[in-house]
């Protein structure tokens, strides 16, 4: 389940770049912030875990990574669940919290892979497919 996670983390990230790429920032956001859901999740699984809804997620990630997860990326993790929920179900969005949630993206599926690899030794060959 961890793999399929980071795999789906991946896939999203890609996604999110290629909607903002054609200019659909809505989508982008989502997309963005879905991966930052999968990237979070692995970490979860990896510790026998499993979330009860998005802001159960964030809380659980501060309580069992507080000391391998930055509070600032953390707190980025927090805004895009703010960003994703305007973006879904408001129609608020913007280039600049496309990108904002799209850099978040990138940094929590890297922080993700670097913890799980020490832990479940991630294989050279999942991380060329990410």
């Amino acid at each position: 389940m961890v793999l399929k996670e980071l795999d789906a983390a991946s896939t999203d990230l890609k996604e999110a770049r290629d909607s903002q790429n054609r200019g659909g920032l809505k989508w982008a956001t989502i997309q963005a912030y879905y991966s930052i859901f999968h990237s979070a999740r692995a970490l979860l699984y990896a510790k026998g875990y499993r979330e009860k809804g998005h802001r159960g997620l964030l809380r659980a990630l501060r309580e069992l990574y507080r000391a391998e997860l930055r509070e600032d990326l953390l707190d980025d993790f927090e805004d895009a669940i703010g960003m994703r929920e305007a973006a879904d179900y408001g129609g608020v969005y913007s280039d600049e919290g496309a990108r904002a949630v799209t850099e978040t993206a990138e940094d929590f599926l890297d922080s993700a892979r670097t913890i799980l690899k020490s832990r479940l030794n991630v294989s050279r060959e999942h991380k060329k497919l990410c």
